[in-house]
């Protein structure tokens, strides 16, 4: 069942029918315009400050039934799933503006806790971990399944220019500023604890250069212990049951996002260049 919920900045002649159809039971609103959602755990669930999970890609059909199971686990645990529509911005500092807009949201206005888990899939690796490196002291942890951190693996220059408003050129000039991959260190310098899970032949998605060179990063930089790989054999991007179904995913975020509700809430965010 899906409901139709209101932000506080929502006006009288937005949509009256639901902005965005959940597969769990929840609320839709807007945050500055974009399509948001929040699946809620069941009343007697709920926490304050309320744990939860920041997810992506929030695009009009994620999340889908195949994480119907994944999300349920969070839910029965008292976490709070929550996602904003940002579309097809791959990280880029428009996009990253809107998830600030519904941490702003969320944090101040809806008690939830002050450090969510992120969970990303695919191509919201890009979405969760170039907003992470930003805001790190407003993170718990970064889930993800076969997360995209490597712009230039997926979806390449050509297809990503247009989300930072750039040409093509000018991004490829500037990938070390804004490609993920280029700036993990901040991560494990911060000490945000990371789970991925992947498949070996992954061709959308290559291991080597995402989640297999974040370990790396982490190893290089002395923060082995809080990052964990979990490699899945003969499996490529695709709709495997077991990518959605990983008990160690569903622990390592329901973990972080109660420790995350119990963290100090930041005195700002920071900014996004």
């Amino acid at each position: 069942m899906t409901m139709l919920g209101s932000s506080h900045a929502q006006q009288e002649d937005e949509p009256a029918n639901p902005i965005k159809e959940l597969i769990l039971e929840g609320e839709t609103f807007l945050v500055n315009g974009r399509p948001a959602f929040i699946l809620w755990p069941h009343k007697e669930k709920r926490t304050t400050p309320q744990p939860w999970v920041m997810y992506s890609p929030t695009l009009p059909r994620y999340p889908d039934a195949r994480e119907k199971w994944m999300h349920q686990q969070f839910l029965d645990a008292g976490v709070a799933v929550a996602g904003i529509d940002v579309g097809e911005s791959y990280g880029s500092p428009e996009g990253r503006k809107y998830f600030s807009a519904l941490y702003k949201e969320l944090t101040t206005k809806r008690n939830f806790g002050a450090k969510p888990c992120l969970l990303s899939r695919s191509r919201g690796g890009l979405w969760s971990s170039s907003w992470a490196i930003r805001n790190t002291n407003k993170v718990a942890g970064i889930a993800g399944i076969y997360p995209v951190f490597d712009l230039t693996t997926y979806p390449g220059m050509k297809r990503a220019a247009p989300a930072y408003k750039m040409s093509e050129e000018d991004l490829v000039a500037a990938i070390k500023q804004h490609n993920p991959i280029e700036k993990v260190g901040t991560l494990a310098k911060a000490k945000i604890p990371i789970f991925i899970i992947h498949g070996d032949i992954d061709n959308v998605v290559p291991l080597k250069q995402n989640a297999a060179r974040l370990v790396e990063i982490y190893s290089s930089s002395g923060a082995q212990a809080i990052v964990e790989l979990e490699v899945v054999e003969g499996q490529g991007h695709n709709f495997f049951e077991g990518f959605f179904t990983s008990q160690n995913l569903v622990d390592f975020t329901i973990k972080h996002a109660k420790s995350g509700a119990k963290a100090t809430s930041p005195k700002k965010l920071l900014p996004a260049p």
